[in-house]
This record gives structure tokens, sequence and C-alpha cells, in this order.
């Protein structure tokens, strides 16, 4: 198979699908792999290293989409991407579909087969393609925030983890999960005042073994909600329904409540946001302010660090993307868990998430593939 690497262009994204390590790794295993000139400049990597992995150089994007059979990439395809999309190739990356009608559209119409790292599942029901992300943007989350609350950012001028004599800022998580729990690790370690929100009472046991006191623990309630964000200094978004839209759980009528110059890091923006005033924002442009309240709500984080992100990314997809390299199609029906990354096939929804909330007929991934 023909596997292909074009260059990010979102906005200040310089992580890159496929390092050189990786592509190694693919033609090893026997294929042929097209990468973008400079797509790799942004971890160090430049064309020479890719040359001596084995690749070959494309001069255009588009010489990348037009000969691969597969498109490796890191994060959904922009307008002018997924118009060179076509029926019969396999586009592997994030998508994150369900706030993004246009996207959603634009692949429908190509053809492609669209599997999303997003939803890629294992046996332990985690996702482990999401992970290394969620992991990077955990800790973001706490140097981003504490960056918008010194008070020549618009914060309140606060010092996350005070000096003798002077409390500690006060940081509020909300969601258990790898997010969450990189962010209160991270903020814990700044010596802040950390408290964590989930429903899950299961979860909040093994966090508070993890923690051993050093962070609080509540059952997120409207009233739990709305104590912890009105006493807040940063509060961190950090809540994941696999596929779907982020819930809105900080409304506009709470900003009221909370500190003039505090701070909402919404790292669930990239499936809608979970405050209801986050819009997605550029780490060129990274924060706003609504109501006296600061927002940080960069929808690619971790492409801030892409040294780390890129390889912790390419850790995590390589497995399965030479399964798909291996087997085409048939990776698919062998793989459970690689199936469930699968979004859109042919036309057709194939994501049950993705579907509900975008109002399309979902149609079962073996369906399709039996087809």
């Amino acid at each position: 198979m023909r596997v292909g690497c074009p260059k990010e262009i979102k906005n200040h994204e310089y992580r890159v699908g496929l390092t050189p390590g990786s592509v190694r790794e693919y033609v090893a295993h026997g294929h042929e792999v097209l990468v973008e000139a400079g797509a790799g400049a942004g971890i160090g990597a430049d064309d020479n290293a890719y040359r001596a992995a084995g690749a070959t150089i494309a001069k255009t994007a588009a010489d990348v989409f037009a000969k691969s059979d597969m498109i490796v990439k890191v994060k959904e395809p922009q307008p002018n991407e997924w118009v060179q999309l076509r029926d019969g190739q396999i586009l592997y990356t994030y998508l994150h579909l369900a706030p993004d009608p246009e996207q959603t559209k634009g692949l429908l119409a190509s053809g492609v087969t669209a599997i999303a790292y997003e939803t890629v599942t294992d046996d332990r029901g985690g996702l482990p393609l999401l992970a290394p992300m969620s992991e990077v943007a955990g800790r973001l989350s706490i140097q981003a925030g504490a960056t918008a609350l010194q008070k020549a950012n618009g914060g309140r001028g606060v010092l996350l983890g005070g000096v003798p004599g002077v409390l500690p800022g006060k940081v509020t998580v909300l969601g258990g999960g790898v997010v969450g729990l990189h962010a209160a690790r991270m903020a814990a370690g700044l010596g802040a005042d950390v408290t964590i929100i989930d429903r899950s009472i299961p979860r909040l046991r093994q966090l508070d073994d993890l923690f051993a006191g050093r962070v609080h623990t509540r059952y997120s309630t409207v009233e739990a909600l709305e104590e912890e964000c009105f006493s807040a200094d940063i509060v961190v978004g950090a809540v994941l329904i696999p596929g779907a839209a982020a819930p809105k759980l900080v409304t506009r009528e709470m900003l009221s409540g909370m500190k003039k110059g505090s701070v909402l890091v919404d790292v669930a923006i990239d499936q809608g946001g979970c405050f209801e005033t986050s819009h997605a924002t550029t780490h060129a442009e990274p924060t706003y302010e609504v109501d006296g309240v600061i927002h940080y709500c960069v929808a690619n984080m971790p492409g801030a660090v892409p040294v780390t992100s890129a390889h912790a990314l390419n850790n995590a997809t390589l497995h399965y993307g030479l399964q798909l390299a291996d087997k085409g199609l048939k990776a698919l029906v062998d793989d459970h868990h690689l199936r469930n990354g699968l979004n859109v096939h042919k036309g057709k929804i194939t994501n049950r998430a993705v579907a509900e909330a975008l109002g399309y007929e979902l149609v079962e991934p073996k369906a399709v593939l039996a087809a």
C-alpha cells in the first residue's frame, strides 16, 4: 500500500502524522511512504531524515492526496483537504465529527473510509489513540491556565502554588478521566489546592487512593459544580463522551458567580466544549473574555509541544496503522477495536454518537464492510 503523510495546515499545528521512525516501520512492512516536503519541520525532522527512513518526498500536499491509498494525519482535514479525498481511500486521523457538520458533509461526499483516532477502543474500555494527547492536553491545561491567570494576561494575578504565608490558587477539574488525572497531577505538583469533580463513584475512589489526600474529590451535582467553580481560580473542562458532543456543564449564568479574572480552560473544545460560552481558539489568539472570566479554548493544545506530542501519538497509532496498511479494510473486519474507529465509509455514518449528534441514519460498520 502507498501511505501518504501531508503537512498539517491547521493554525499553529506543528505535529506530524508520521515520524521518521514510523516511516521505517511502514517501509519494513513492504509499504511505500509518501511524505510532503517540510511535513516534519515542526518536530525537527527534515526531509533528509524521512528519505533516510525510506520515504519519498512529495513537493505538494496535492501529490500526497492524489497518489496515496491511505492518508495518515493528526488533525481533522480542512476544507481544502477533504475535497481531495476520494472513494476507496482510507483516512486515518483525529476527526471529532460530532460538533463539525461541515467536515462530516465533506467526508460523506468524498466517499472516503474515515477512521477516527478518538473512537478506537481497547480491551479495558479505554481510547488508546486519544489517551496520549489527553495526557499532553491535561498537563498543558495547567500551564496554559497559570499563564492566563497572570495579571498582564487578563487574569486575577494569582500564583497557583502560593508562597509561605499566602494561600495557593484553587483549581477545579471537571472530569476524572485521563485529561482530568493529568491536569490534577500537574496542578497538585505546583502546590495548588485541587478538586476533581466526577459522577463515577468508583473513579473518585481510584483518584482518592492515587492522590492519597493531596487532591479533593467531589461527586458531580449542580450544587457541587457551582460551589467549586465559584471558588476556583482555574476551572479545567475535561469531560468526554466518546465520539459525542461534550455536555455543557458551566452555563453563561454561572459565570456571574465566578471570580473576575478567573480562567476556564476547555480541553473538551474539540468535541464542542463543556462550557456554554466556549468557542474554539488558536495558539495565535488563545484566550478571550466573557463576563470577566478568561476563556482558553485552543482546539489543538498538544500542537504547542509537537516534539513530545507527535512521538507520543505515533507510539499509539502505529500498531493500528500498520494493520490498515497490511490488510486494508480487512483489518476493520478482523479487529473490533479498530472497527470502532470507523466513523464514515462510502457516504455513510458508521458511528452511533456521530449519527445521533448530527441527525444522520446510522449504518452499522459490519453491514457496510460486508457490502
